[in-house]
């Protein structure tokens, strides 16, 4: 659809999510009182800890100041281009400076508004900034008996209302409101509406998630990367290991070389990958994640035009050596399984006009019916995260095995 064609509220959504949809990459931050367990940011549920005695936690918690800094120059680093911190996660300890609650940083172990801290130091590095903000609450007498009480849903209503308000207020402009977990109450009983009504009259520009139980302006995949439907903007929320929270316990941590295989997968799709990382209660990121990423963003600096701009749909098949994104009439095949000197890609439907390791030589081509075949190619891999092949065909570009995995818009699609 032209822009002519759109409505002046798609217009509108149009123009709020322009930088969003040129992003692709973004850092998530899980930090919290949990981060102190080190057993998961749903520890407080999951081992059934009272909140007398899971308040104590918030009294202990001494981060180091400004460990933003530090998150925000390695997102800078790793190629992305907006973060997203929690300010208020399930256990309902807040990170910015509420005057609801006396549950916060400011009031109790840090004395600090950490998601002030945080926001400075995104701002520093050019970094557009997101609010990540948890609906159900775990510690306010409310968060439960709202579902069957009304005059507790009316309280916990303002509670909730009032909090979205202080976080649209006080910290200038703010470019992404990221709801979560919008139990036990549904769209009407939770007013989102109006919230959100709210929100976009304090922050004209921002875009909000689909988790307040309306779609509002982009989806949210968790642990899967699946693109939304009619050219939806969506974004895929991805652990570094299996927990949102520090959890060292947990060391199935991501390689540098999934993390590109996400990226390209997301490109594919005109989506976005936002990858969490969950600091130390310190406020220091696990090192496993830093160096990871340091990985992932020198690659970026090299390839980072077959992902970033490579957002054209397409449509192609399963490859055990890779896959495509798409600019135009290129397509930019990211071969993350090597298989040496001589590389065969079946059902391109177009005659390929050249071919050329992207920033490098030219790459010798033959071409007959149904299958492409790139020789001379180096015996090792030029860059073992994934090195692209820019193709240029003539025509839209298509591919077509006919039986085998399809990769069309909706597939969780392999890595």
């Amino acid at each position: 659809m032209s822009d002519s064609q759109l409505t002046p509220e798609q217009q509108d959504r149009a123009n709020r999510l322009e930088w969003f949809r040129a992003a692709r990459f973004g850092m998530f931050i899980h930090w919290g009182l949990y981060s102190q367990l080190g057993r998961h940011e749903w520890v407080m549920n999951r081992e059934r800890i009272p909140i007398a005695e899971y308040e104590k936690l918030a009294k202990s918690w001494k981060p180091k100041p400004n460990a933003a800094r530090e998150w925000a120059k390695l997102a800078k680093k790793a190629g992305m281009r907006y973060m997203v911190m929690t300010t208020k996660h399930h256990e309902g300890f807040c990170l910015f400076d509420s005057k609801l609650t006396d549950y916060t940083a400011v009031k109790l172990g840090p004395k600090r508004d950490l998601v002030a801290e945080y926001v400075e130091a995104a701002r520093a590095e050019g970094l557009k900034v997101g609010f990540y903000y948890s609906m159900m609450d775990w510690h306010h007498p409310d968060g439960a008996a709202c579902k069957t009480d009304e005059n507790a849903r009316k309280r916990f209503i303002d509670y909730i209302h009032g909090q979205v308000r202080e976080l649209c207020t006080i910290y200038g402009p703010i470019n992404i409101m990221w709801y979560d977990v919008s139990w036990p109450l549904n769209a009407i009983e939770w007013e989102s509406a109006r919230l959100n009504a709210m929100v976009r009259e304090l922050q004209p520009g921002i875009i909000i998630n689909d988790r307040s139980q309306l779609p509002e302006d982009f989806g949210t995949p968790e642990g899967h990367i699946t693109p939304e439907k009619d050219g939806r903007a969506w974004e895929s929320c991805m652990t570094f290991n299996d927990s949102w929270g520090y959890t060292p316990i947990d060391t199935n941590y991501k390689t540098a070389w999934q993390v590109v295989s996400m990226l390209r997968t997301v490109a594919a799709g005109s989506g976005n990958l936002l990858l969490n990382i969950g600091p130390t209660p310190e406020g220091d990121v696990p090192p496993i994640c830093k160096r990871e990423l340091l990985k992932v963003g020198k690659w970026l600096d090299q390839n980072g035009a077959a992902v970033y701009d490579a957002t054209d749909p397409m449509h192609q098949e399963w490859m055990i050596t890779g896959a495509f994104t798409r600019k135009d009439n290129t397509v930019y095949y990211h071969v993350n399984r090597w298989p040496g000197t001589q590389l065969g890609i079946g059902g391109i439907q177009n005659k390929v006009l050249s071919a050329r390791l992207l920033n490098g030589a030219k790459v010798k081509c033959t071409q007959v019916e149904d299958r492409l075949i790139l020789k001379g190619l180096p015996a090792e891999a030029p860059d073992k995260l994934a090195t692209v092949i820019a193709i240029e065909v003539d025509g839209v570009p298509d591919q077509r095995l006919g039986l085998g995995h399809v990769l069309i818009e909706g597939d969780n699609w392999p890595l």
